[in-house]
């Protein structure tokens, strides 16, 4: 006997199309840019049906376009008022300083007891005395 079995031919897979030699799959690419070129510079490309077909993305171009101006002033806007801002606070530090330096001098006891001397208010000479309640020793 032999080792000869009957079976069913089983189908062939599909052909798979051959493989392009990247030089040629080059050369075509370069063909469909150089045709896109030629499209823009003769003008072709506004034909009506071209047009209709690039509105969504013109009107897309055009928004994104407005967007980035907005931005671009709210961005010149915010600048313009943290400036004014810091302005501002130096200023207030300015007077802040002063106002302070001259409360300081106000406040010592010589010119206190200056502004005082022609009233019936004097300086005490005797030291003040700390009085103790018997809670407080508690």
């Amino acid at each position: 006997m032999s080792n000869v079995r009957n079976t069913l031919k089983s189908q062939e897979a599909p052909k798979q199309p051959k493989k392009r030699l990247k030089k040629f799959h080059l050369v075509n690419h370069n063909v469909s840019v150089s045709k896109s070129v030629a499209h823009i510079l003769d003008g072709s490309f506004l034909t009506k049906q071209n047009l209709v077909k690039q509105i969504p993305f013109i009107i897309f171009l055009t928004l994104l376009g407005v967007f980035y101006i907005a931005n671009s002033y709210n961005a010149e806007k915010t600048i313009i008022e943290i400036s004014k801002t810091k302005k501002e606070l130096e200023e207030l530090r300015y007077e802040f300083i002063s106002t302070k330096s001259k409360l300081m001098f106000a406040s010592k006891q010589s010119e206190i007891a200056y502004k005082l001397a022609n009233s019936k208010v004097k300086e005490s000479t005797v030291p003040p005395i700390k009085i103790v309640s018997k809670k407080d020793s508690e």
